[in-house]
């Protein structure tokens, strides 16, 4: 899941899925459903501290799974979608379960916000990644630097310096009783209060992130200056670029992490365990502990073995067969679902991983990156390879007694994305009896810098967080309403591209937003310091970067060689194929719904699973529980009593306050407008129009805590709703959701 240097996550051509090519592709595909491993072995029941507090007591395991970008919708009409190709796990879904097809990542859509906002229920103005897979910050000269959005849980923005320039906590939050900046409350917390261990395979900043041993580095922080895995970073770090002994720390601490118990679990009488530490988390979190990296979790859930084999009998490696954690692009299917049942059957009850995009060859454990377009042959292969690991996948768990009977299961993605490339050879290939083969696949690079000086004469220093969604940090941190802000946002939304790939002249901005807009989208965190100047979203077919202040190297280029340099699966930005995401769920108390169209979006999958599992976080989400999809004896009896109302109401909230539901686009509209109104001598209109966007906001924002105050006094507190109430809320936010859209509209 590399990107640009970090993790990598990438499209979907908005297509629906024919159901009857199911079958063929299932045919044509030959799906495996193997026997069990002869390794696998009875799972050992839940410790009997773990107290998960289902309806009817049925639920002993939890298993989510996220991808990342497997696509439902179809990237070519004539190529069966990832899914497809995975008939497998989606007869699992749909035979099982609920398979909803109309899920939605948030703003920006990347990675690191997508999974950080499934863990939390929290849009990412509240969990603090609303610029990913990095991001950018104000320094106080005016200048900005970079972070990672991929660090520990408690990292921070900045350890660096003295004072640090930035020491606010990477996942940054307001505490609702002080209004202060702290860390967002951690994902594990109501499973391990629960007393049952948290198992973690390559989740975001559920696991280590770095092996630095520097002050705030997470080897510090964890194991101690000096301790013996402080030493062997330490060496590491110091050792060649590209061998073995450098990636040696990353292999035995980052990616994987049990989160234990309280009363202990796994790590009761484990050497490698250690404080599991979360200082700002609401109502203390003392006594708990870990086990953080393969070093310390393969002796644990394999018998004291280093070695963990994968689901085909191949042990788990670095790129030089180091044993241990393979690194984040070699998260294949075969490898995290070997971990998961590995650690189910050895009692740990929960368990979380992360699954590589399929799309992109990342050689052995993501040491090379080398990308293909719908149907490529071996983009195929690799969705095969798979759909067969999936098959093992269940037969190994059901000889274990883990099963759709005993079990929730939750499979879901952080996001879609675009393909950029030329059209395939043959036309009409359909990649399964007819591979695609493309002359040319990649974004399109833009030079914003050299655009913007040649085509609008601005030469105004910035900095960007490059992406298909820049995000641009004007030199000073000027007001929004600055002469300087102004004239660079009007410069912005008139530049143009011939495209490489077509001839055709592309208008590059496809939407605009500054604070104000960005408010609206829930993309201002509790750190100011992190809020660009300006969100550019682009035409899906672009890149866009700073370079040189002119286009004497052409300002808008196709990346060709070197062939594994290569990206073509383009994501951050608001079209359907990227914003349009799938959730299934399957286990006691979910329907079985087949495919549904439902309305949703990654904050709902928490609140859902909680409801589920009879547990509480000592927050309030942003999501909402989906209780359509959910039997009717599986959720409190409030949610029962009113059940219709309930969905009328949760339908017109995630409108309301979902980045891509009504309220968000149509206020996404009406900024793209402001940003590019006026004159120098006359900008009154971007007055005018920020003013409504702003009050607009505020109303919603009020209405929106009084709808989800109702939802959550039914499915967390057991509280009957005054439905009167409830209809009164929705009428309001009809009425304010189409007074905004004839705005935006006219």
């Amino acid at each position: 899941m590399t990107w640009r240097g970090q993790r990598f996550s990438c499209m979907s051509r908005l297509m629906r899925v024919v159901p009857g090519l199911l079958a063929v592709a299932a045919s044509l595909l030959q799906p495996v459903i193997s026997a069990a491993d002869s390794r696998s072995r009875p799972a050992k029941s839940s410790p009997s501290n773990c107290r998960l507090r289902s309806a009817k007591g049925d639920i002993q395991h939890v298993i989510y799974l996220i991808f990342d970008n497997v696509h439902f919708l179809r990237d070519n009409p004539n190529v069966p979608s990832d899914l497809e190709q995975m008939p497998n796990l989606l007869n699992f879904i749909r035979d099982n379960g609920t398979l909803l097809t109309n899920d939605h990542t948030v703003l920006i859509s990347h990675t690191a916000n997508g999974i950080l906002t499934n863990l939390t229920g929290l849009y990412s103005d509240r969990h603090g990644q609303a610029v990913a897979n990095s991001y950018r910050y104000f320094k106080a000269d005016g200048t900005t630097a970079s972070s990672s959005s991929f660090k520990y849980w408690t990292d921070l923005v900045d350890d660096t310096g003295t004072p640090p320039a930035d020491g606010l906590s990477n996942m940054v939050t307001l505490d609702p009783n002080t209004g202060l900046p702290k860390t967002t409350p951690a994902p594990w917390v109501p499973y391990t209060r629960a007393g049952c261990d948290f198992g973690a395979v390559a989740l975001a900043n559920v696991v280590l992130e770095n092996t630095a041993t520097g002050p705030g580095g997470d080897m510090t922080k964890v194991f101690g200056t000096g301790s013996p895995e402080w030493l062997e970073a330490q060496t590491s770090n110091a050792a060649a670029a590209g061998s073995a002994a450098r990636q040696l720390a990353q292999t035995d601490f980052v990616g994987m992490a049990i989160h234990c118990g309280a009363g202990g679990g796994v790590c009761a009488g484990n050497s490698n365990a250690r404080p599991d530490l979360l200082p700002d988390e609401p109502r203390g979190y003392n006594g708990f502990l870990g086990l953080f990296g393969a070093k310390a979790v393969n002796p644990a859930i394999a018998k004291g073995s280093s070695v963990l084999n994968d689901l085909n009998g191949q042990p788990i490696t670095d790129q030089f067969g180091q044993p241990g954690f393979p690194g984040f692009d070699g998260l294949f299917a075969s490898t995290t679902l070997a971990y998961i049942a590995q650690m189910q059957e050895q009692g740990i009850a929960v368990t979380f991983g992360y699954i590589s995009d399929a799309h992109d060859q990342h050689g052995i454990a993501g040491e090379i990156h080398a990308t293909r377009g719908p149907g490529e042959a071996d983009y195929v292969q690799q969705l095969k390879n798979y759909d067969e690991a999936f098959g093992k996948f269940f037969a190994r768990l059901a000889a274990a007694g883990i099963d759709k009977s005993n079990t929730l299961f939750v499979f879901t993605v952080e996001e879609g994305d675009h393909f950029v490339g030329s059209e395939p050879t043959p036309a009409d290939c359909d990649g399964v009896t007819t591979p695609c083969t493309y002359s040319l696949v990649g974004e399109v690079n833009g030079n914003l810098t050299g655009l913007l000086a040649t085509q609008q004469a601005i030469t105004t220093p910035f900095t960007v967080h490059a992406d298909m969604a820049p995000t641009i940090y004007l030199t000073g941190n000027p007001a929004r309403t600055a002469p300087v802000t102004r004239t660079f946002g009007r410069a912005l939304g008139q530049l143009t591209a011939v495209n490489p790939y077509n001839g055709q002249t592309d208008q590059i901005a496809v939407a605009l937003a500054d604070p104000v807009g960005m408010k609206a989208l829930h993309m201002v965190t509790a750190d100011p310091q992190r809020t660009p100047t300006l969100v550019l979203f682009a035409h899906p077919d672009y890149f866009l970067f700073t370079g040189a202040a002119n286009c004497g190297s052409p300002c808008i280029t196709v990346p060709t060689t070197p062939p594994t340099n290569t990206f073509a699966w383009n994501h951050g930005g608001i079209q359907p194929e990227i914003a349009t995401t799938w959730l299934g769920l399957v286990g006691p108390g979910v329907r079985h719904l087949g495919d549904d169209a439902t309305w949703a979006d990654h904050t709902d999958t928490r609140p859902t699973m909680l409801a589920l599992l009879g547990l509480k976080d000592s927050y309030e989400h942003d999501g909402r529980v989906l209780v359509d999809q959910l039997d009717a004896w599986a959720v409190p009896q409030s949610l029962r009593a009113h059940r219709h109302m309930l969905e009328r109401l949760g339908g017109v909230y995630k409108q309301l306050n979902a980045p891509f539901g009504q309220f968000g686009m149509d206020t996404l509209a009406l900024s793209t407008k402001a940003v590019k109104s006026g004159t120098a001598t006359d900008d009154s209109t971007y007055t005018s129009l920020s003013a409504s966007i702003g009050s607009f906001t505020d109303t919603r924002d009020a209405l929106a805590a009084r709808m989800k105050s109702l939802l959550d006094a039914a499915a967390f507190h057991g509280e009957r709703i005054a439905e009167f109430e409830a209809a009164i809320l929705i009428l309001e936010a009809e009425i304010l959701l189409n007074e905004l859209h004839s705005v935006a509209q006219h």
